[in-house]
């Protein structure tokens, strides 16, 4: 009888797992190339130069975000994971999330992006030269051009763990 329920316990979580990957919405066209994953220990900076004032904070659980006062413990918090993605024309990364905020730079052509969590599907045409933040919640980057189109990329995400997770496809509010 034991057997017999972990045979089936076992049998639902490969059939969980098919169908999450079966659903999930994955890159097509884009091809990423890794350029560094980095460790962080916490940090403050600030920069009180009249042309561009800065300031941001990057802390472990144990420390307040906005106290600029103390000193940052050297634990490591977060990595810096630095890549490009080339897209061919009509490519998608497909529906995901990040565990942290993106930062995106296209570096020619152009990337649409849209976000999971927006009702009415509104295109971001992100141009090259402009960049795009994506804060986590869920999106999708399209080149719909007929133009090859490339971004850079810096994420941050927890140690040593995945920088991205699948979302399935279509997004609820998108059809594609």
């Amino acid at each position: 009888m034991k057997m017999h329920k972990t045979f089936g316990l076992l049998s639902v979580l490969v059939l969980t797992a098919y169908v999450m990957i079966t659903w999930a919405s994955t890159p097509v066209g884009v091809t990423p190339t890794l350029i560094g994953r980095g460790t962080f220990s916490a940090f403050r900076v600030k920069s009180d130069n009249s042309a561009f004032k800065f300031k941001a904070s990057l802390a472990s659980d144990k420390e307040k975000s906005d106290d600029f006062k103390s000193t940052p413990s050297l634990e490591p918090v977060a990595d810096f994971v630095v890549r490009t993605n080339d897209y061919a024309p009509g490519a998608s990364t497909g529906w995901h999330t990040h565990p942290g905020p993106v930062f995106i730079t296209v570096t020619q052509g152009e990337v649409t992006f849209y976000e999971v969590d927006d009702p009415s599907c509104t295109p971001k045409v992100v141009r090259e030269g402009q960049g795009y933040v994506d804060t986590g919640h869920g999106h999708i980057g399209r080149n719909e051009t007929s133009n090859p189109a490339k971004d850079v990329v810096v994420a941050i995400a927890p140690v040593g763990l995945p920088f991205r997770n699948e979302l399935p496809a279509p997004g609820p509010y998108c059809t594609f």
